[in-house]
């Protein structure tokens, strides 16, 4: 079989058209010249290094405009030392007063004016760098992955910028260190993918480049130039030390019956290494980390759902090359690692090969068991042990197979999984892609006693019964997952297909995966219109259909759907929908997992709209409403729900600004209103400098019930909690910071009158990276 495969697979290498996948000199190029003195970052470039560099002009508007002449003038300029990458961006426009540009914090900046650039350092259209500065020297980077398709700024490296406002526009300069970067120094002479880009928000958001794109190509980085030169490019030494000490005294109390405050004092020292052993490899260690939490989590409801929220990962050791690590699926989740002691992480990328090793260990054990009608979250207290392995291949430039393997094991419980994928591009148009895998898990045998559904009512506690069942298998047990996949895009229209089976044992406790003992068939397509000289830029319409069984072939779910979006003037853009669906109620009898005879089947039906807009440079507005006849999941009926979701940015001045997200659900059924739910989520945030803030949050959660219309279960008729957030930071870089801050909590329900504190807590961190 593994014999049949490889065949399979050097078939499909040969029988590959010759488009090109990896950065091309047809489209660009450029030859970076290497001096021997560096450059001063001020913003001004009155050095004469700069008239030595390459220099390149963006000359085309790529969106939303299709390879027309840019607007304005852009120039970029480029060389490199011995130990960094040097660039310079005269960014000129007719009308300097309409340049959108604020004070912000790090990775804050999208919406000013920008100019940056992308790197792709292997040249083979797998990951690039990205780097943006606005006109007062803010930074963003992130890291941009052709494999998943998506961009994450989550990604931080210490670099320098400096920014000046002049007459005719601005001026940025940018000093990026070669130990930012993996790349293979056994080359005589570096070839890396490239593009030099500029955001020009007017009455649209222009994106400029150095380059034109083609619309046909559904592969972002294969379009990039060819930067060449970094003759002998080495890193430093690439030691990265950051040593850290975090101080907290918290204090906690019951407020029903009400208990004295319980205080508890902690300090905490720690260091985090990061070793470039070549620009290839990196490793990362920490001992004793601080992984807390500085930026509070965006608000969310959890109320009439059955399935665990995503919350995503911010802790800086688990993100530095990350990107290694993902699949198609989501396997790897290290929020899933809450508390850990150490951890190490090796990452590498040779030629062909990309690797990755993770070993971490964790104070606590947290997994979750997950169903077709709902998951459950588990916390045991007890150590673990968590592993993550990763392997990818490029066979060619249109082929790579990769496997992962994760393991997360503790005394009486342990999750072994093995997956592997394959991602296939044939044309410029045509992905396949394929992932399989199969587990190995082993539950405490107390943990089914931890959802008991003892009780006789029907419906009650019906996620706990799914989560009792599921876990209540003695002994080890497998399972296993596969999804196919194909996608066909072209300039104005695309179509996909996709099944994906997950049988009823398998697990991925170190990823993120809610549902199990399912399969679902999805097929879909877009159309697009690109509009000259019309309000509206961009027309696309969407829809698609999807259907899924439980893995004995039960139906769960029917559902079409269809969008249509519209992207206009004063940065606009709306968006309709509808979905029509057929889904499956609770268990009626939930002594079984069985779904034929033992569910009812509601037809739903959801009206969507999204619209937003800047009514001014400053101001950025949005309305999310929803109309849906919806399963009221806590009593197995039909319910109406209206979701209200309107939103404000608002720059008050060049440093201070707030963001206000405010959530009103109404939910009604046969006999009157079930529920009102209310969230508000204000974030203030001063930028004294791009160094300095402060920033005060506050997360409100109202929700108000009538009990008299919960038939299975009993519901306090009003429960309330704010969250609140006051933090002053200093960043000199991303690693190198300090934070003091103090956050509280406050609840009340039906046996506390009003909001009551029940949790308070100050901190200070302070940290600083020596990078040697």
């Amino acid at each position: 079989m593994k014999t049949r495969f490889l065949a399979g697979l050097a078939v499909l290498s040969a029988c590959a058209t010759n488009f090109v996948f990896a950065g091309d000199k047809n489209n660009a190029h450029l030859v970076i010249p290497t001096l021997s003195t560096p450059a001063k970052i001020d913003g001004v470039q009155d050095e004469s290094q700069w008239q030595q560099a390459a220099v390149t002009t963006l000359n085309y508007e790529v969106r939303p405009a299709e390879n027309q002449p840019a607007p304005v003038e852009t120039e970029a300029r480029i060389f490199a030392t011995d130990t960094s990458i040097f660039v310079s961006f005269i960014a000129r426009d007719h009308k300097p007063y309409e340049i959108r540009a604020n004070v912000r914090a790090r990775d804050k900046i999208f919406g000013d004016d920008l100019v940056g650039l992308k790197f792709d350092t292997f040249n083979d259209s797998r990951l690039a760098y990205n780097f943006f500065v606005n006109p007062y020297g803010a930074q963003s980077d992130s890291i941009e992955n052709e494999l998943t398709g998506q961009e994450s700024d989550a990604w931080d490296g210490i670099w320098y910028s400096a920014a000046t406002r002049v007459e005719d526009g601005y001026r940025v300069e940018m000093e990026l260190p070669l130990s930012l970067f993996n790349f293979d120094d056994s080359l005589d002479k570096q070839e890396w993918g490239f593009e030099f880009i500029r955001y020009y928000p007017r009455d649209a958001i222009y994106r400029l480049s150095s380059l034109p794109q083609d619309r046909n190509n559904s592969c972002m980085l294969c379009q990039l130039g060819v930067a060449e030169g970094l003759s002998g490019a080495k890193q430093s030494s690439g030691l990265q030390i950051t040593p850290s000490i975090v101080g907290a005294r918290s204090q906690e109390r019951n407020v029903n019956p009400k208990t004295d405050w319980n205080n508890s004092n902690d300090v905490e020292v720690g260091a985090d290494i990061r070793w470039a052993i070549t620009p290839s490899t990196l490793l990362n260690a920490t001992v004793n980390p601080d992984f807390s939490q500085v930026e509070a989590d965006a608000g969310q409801l959890n109320i009439n759902t059955t399935f665990t929220l995503f919350v995503d990962e911010k802790r800086p050791f688990f993100l530095d090359n990350k990107d290694y690590f993902d699949t198609q699926k989501n396997f790897l989740h290290t929020r899933n690692i809450a508390a850990p002691d150490y951890g190490l992480k090796l990452t590498s990328k040779v030629d062909q090969h990309t690797a990755g090793l993770l070993v971490a260990n964790d104070s606590v054990t947290n997994f979750i068991v997950p169903g077709n009608l709902g998951s459950k979250v588990v916390s045991l207290n007890e150590d673990s042990m968590n592993i993550a392995g990763r392997y990818r291949y490029d066979v060619s430039e249109n082929l790579s197979i990769g496997t992962l393997l994760t393991l997360k094991d503790s005394d009486e419980y342990h999750n072994y999984l093995l997956s592997g994928d394959v991602k296939y591009q044939p044309t410029a148009k045509d992905t396949f892609q394929v992932q399989f895998a199969g587990s190995q898990t082993q539950y405490p045998t107390t943990l089914r006693d931890r959802f008991s559904c003892e009780r006789s009512e029907v419906f009650n506690g019906f996620d706990n019964c799914e989560a009792h069942l599921r876990s209540a298998i003695d002994g080890n047990f497998t399972g296993n997952f596969y999804r196919l996949s194909y996608r066909h895009a072209t300039r104005n229209w695309s179509g996909f297909a996709a099944f994906e089976n997950i049988s009823d044992d398998f697990r991925a406790d170190l990823g993120f995966m809610t549902r199990a003992d399912f399969n679902k068939f999805v097929v879909g397509g877009d159309y697009k219109w690109f509009l000259d000289d019309d309000f509206f830029h961009t027309i696309r319409l969407h829809g698609d259909w999807d259907i899924t069984h439980s893995e004995s072939g039960e139906l769960l779910e029917r559902e079409s759907q269809a969008f249509i979006d519209f992207d206009g003037d004063y940065q606009s853009r709306l968006k309709f929908g509808v979905v029509s669906r057929t889904a499956v109620g609770l268990r009626k009898n939930n002594s079984t997992l069985s779904v034929k005879g033992n569910t009812d089947y509601f037809d739903e039906t959801d009206f969507f709209f999204r619209g937003q807009f800047d009514p001014s440079a400053d101001i950025t507005l949005g309305l999310t409403a929803m109309y849906e006849k919806e399963i009221d999941f806590a009593n197995n009926q039909l319910g109406k729900k209206l979701r209200l979701n309107p939103d404000l940015g608002w720059d008050i001045t060049e440093r201070l600004s707030i963001d206000v997200e405010y959530e009103n659900t109404r939910f009604n059924v046969e006999g009157g209103r079930l529920y009102t739910a209310n969230l508000l989520d204000f974030r203030l945030n001063w930028q004294f400098t791009v160094e300095s803030f402060l920033r005060v949050s506050s997360i409100y959660t109202h929700i108000k019930r009538d009990p008299s219309l919960y038939k299975y279960s009993k519901r306090n008729a009003k429960f309330s909690n704010v969250n609140n957030e006051v933090l002053y930071g200093y960043k000199l870089n991303p690693l190198s910071v300090f934070y003091l801050g103090y956050s509280d909590g406050h609840i009340t329900n039906d046996d506390v009158d009003s909001l009551t504190q029940t949790e308070r807590r100050l901190f200070m961190k302070v940290s600083y990276a020596f990078v040697m």
